[in-house]
């Protein structure tokens, strides 16, 4: 479901999938085939979100952000289910794992993948190509090039299934 907040209302890309249950708030866009997955919350309040093409935001997230600390999500990146990111920057073909929490002025270079259950802590930098971990994170080593490539292959495995939840509406309830 989409709201406008005060003059702010969401812009969808072309191909854009929207799960049922996910709200989408205020200042929003979503590029170009990304997708936002089940009971997902993406609240643009009181600054700007920007989520890029073939990203893909999995069940149950929330995306906020702090007074003039946008979210910046780029291109084909993978949020696990689960996963709160404020205020923070994920550069392209990074994969966040489920139930890690990134905060305030965190930046997450590309390539990356932080580890499920972790925690970044506010105005942390991280690399690209490393493997993520902690509470609160740390880098733990590279990742090897094959690791990469994995995570770019997520995207891409997230953007078929979208499609395929796009052509499929839901099916009614049958009465007992």
């Amino acid at each position: 479901m989409l709201y406008s907040y005060l003059d702010k209302r969401p812009t969808l890309g072309k191909d854009v999938f929207i799960a049922d249950g996910a709200k989408i708030i205020g200042d929003v866009h979503i590029d170009e085939g990304a997708s936002i997955w089940y009971n997902s919350v993406i609240r643009g309040d009181i600054a700007s979100i920007y989520i890029g093409k073939g990203t893909n935001i999995q069940d149950l997230s929330v995306i906020h952000v702090n007074t003039n600390v946008p979210v910046i999500i780029e291109d084909d990146v993978s949020i696990g289910h689960s996963v709160t990111l404020h205020g923070c920057t994920i550069k392209k073909g990074t994969m966040v794992g489920m139930g890690s929490t990134i905060l305030n002025g965190a930046i997450i270079e590309e390539g990356s993948m932080v580890a499920a259950g972790s925690l970044i802590t506010e105005n942390k930098q991280f690399p690209p190509h490393v493997l993520i971990m902690g509470s609160p994170a740390k880098v733990v080593r590279a990742l090897t090039s094959d690791e990469v490539n994995a995570l770019k292959e997520t995207a891409e495995r997230y953007s078929q299934k979208a499609r395929e939840h796009r052509e499929n509406s839901p099916l009614p309830i049958a009465k007992c």
